[in-house]
């Protein structure tokens, strides 16, 4: 695992989906968190499509501090 910073969920829309963030000290809306995700910037997540929706998730592993809370 490299030393990135756990990824926290902040705010989720009323049917449960994740929609902002915590990065570090940033926050983040969903969708620029997905393009962060997808330019490389968090190697230990990856991007979903959900119903259409392009959602991030952390990479399966055996560990529990880098899954989105």
């Amino acid at each position: 695992m490299t030393n990135q910073k756990k990824i926290q969920v902040v705010s989720e829309s009323k049917t449960g989906r994740n929609e902002k963030f915590l990065v570090g000290k940033k926050t983040m809306t969903r969708e620029k968190l997905v393009s962060s995700i997808e330019n490389g910037n968090h190697p230990e997540y990856h991007v979903r499509n959900i119903d259409g929706v392009k959602t991030p998730a952390s990479n399966p592993d055996s560990l529990k501090n880098n899954n989105l809370d």
